[in-house]
């Protein structure tokens, strides 16, 4: 009997003109268009037209850098962002079936806020929404927004005990972040709105409920003012590199991109993330891990490789990152996230090295070669991104008989 090869999980991370800092000088970069809508609906098309899962678009409180806790003094690398959720709102109206996951720093945002900006973004995208929290221990952050003291640690510093403490506190507060987000979501239930114009009844005020929600750093009472999302509750992700994270993804998340470095080191993060999940009572829940990839790629065997030798010459350093960084053939990669898949992963974000170049090598050739591997779909499934990444439409946890549907 032959071998049955489940289905997987394919995102892009979009970030400028792309992973690498001096991909904004290739040919077929459009550094003058960054700041455009265009641009970002042309990346994100392209996606959806390779049937992609997911794209993730990328912010922070701060500008890019080479350092990793602070700013640096570059002008030979792109350096300002647009809103990620506003970039999001703006682009989901022209597509029809991705997935669309802003980035947002919840260290230093309001959760309120961006609980109603995201429930509007799954109305938008009808049904396509999600978030990527993020944490931030960066010190310029802190500064920016001048609500908490700045932290002092360098990253070497980060296994310390003052270091562990640290990570500690922002992840525990990222924890009741998304607990937040998760009550505001259910604090409308589906038929609260009646709108009978009859007898003049818009909402019934007793299916809105008070989410009565106090923590260390912020307390909410709710309800949102927005109504609950198309998809119940939109998906949650965050980016995960050691045990803090793990522990947020396991407990919190719906889904994690994580970084290993192999096929071994992949079944390890996996499996600490599941121990977590099931420390959190969340064992029978589906909750994704996907492997994440900085790739260069060419049907020509070593040119990819040539290629960030050239972009590595032209930043004036060679290119390195907290993710693998894969240089070869969309095959070559196709068989490696195969053996990744093995190794517990249940998908991929793939981070293109230079844009377009990398994105169209990815939806052209790299999804034709999974898909001739039995491994990737050939149309869309479902009209929701839950529905997507096969989670259920969640019950809502106010609602007297509430009842799980499928997205």
């Amino acid at each position: 009997m032959p071998e049955t090869r489940a289905a997987l999980h394919l995102a892009v991370a979009l970030d400028g003109a792309g992973w690498h800092p001096a991909a904004w000088r290739e040919h077929d970069a459009r550094p003058e268009a960054l700041f455009t809508a265009r641009y970002w609906a042309d990346l994100v098309t392209e996606a959806e037209h390779g049937l992609l899962d997911l794209v993730t678009i990328e912010d922070s409180l701060s500008l890019q850098s080479t350092h990793p806790t602070g700013p640096d003094q570059r002008t030979d690398q792109v350096r300002g962002r647009l809103d990620a959720v506003l970039i999001a709102a703006r682009i989901a109206p022209l597509t029809r079936s991705i997935g669309l996951l802003p980035t947002a720093v919840v260290t230093h945002t309001e959760p309120f806020h961006l609980s109603k900006a995201i429930a509007t973004l799954d109305y938008v995208s009808t049904g396509r929404a999600g978030i990527r929290v993020k944490v931030s221990g960066r010190a310029d952050e802190a500064a920016h927004v001048g609500r908490r003291p700045a932290p002092q640690l360098r990253v070497e510093d980060l296994d310390s005990e003052a270091g562990r403490e640290l990570l500690r506190d922002l992840f525990s507060e990222a924890e009741d972040y998304v607990e937040v987000l998760r009550r505001l979501w259910d604090s409308w239930e589906d038929d609260a709105e009646i709108r009978d114009v009859a007898t003049g009844r818009f909402v019934d005020r007793a299916k809105l409920h008070y989410i009565d929600f106090e923590g260390t750093r912020f307390s909410v009472r709710g309800p949102s003012i927005t109504p609950r999302p198309p998809q119940g509750q939109p998906v949650v992700a965050a980016l995960a590199h050691r045990g803090e994270p793990y522990r947020l993804v396991g407990r919190s998340a719906d889904l994690g991109f994580v970084t290993p470095r192999d096929a071994e080191d992949a079944r390890s993060i996996v499996a600490q993330i599941r121990d977590a999940q099931a420390a959190a009572g969340r064992a029978g829940e589906t909750v994704h891990v996907f492997g994440d990839l900085v790739v260069f790629l060419d049907d020509d065997p070593g040119a990819a490789a040539d290629c960030k030798a050239r972009l590595d010459q032209r930043a004036g350093a060679a290119y390195t990152s907290d993710a693998r960084i894969f240089t070869g053939t969309p095959a070559e990669l196709a068989d490696l996230l195969q053996e990744w898949q093995r190794a517990g992963l249940t998908g991929f974000r793939l981070r293109p090295g230079a844009l377009p170049y990398d994105l169209e090598q990815i939806t052209r050739r790299l999804v034709p070669e999974l898909q001739r591997r039995g491994i990737f779909r050939t149309a869309y499934e479902a009209p929701t991104l839950r529905g997507l990444l096969g989670l259920p439409r969640p019950a809502n946890r106010y609602a007297t008989s509430a009842v799980s549907a499928r997205a």
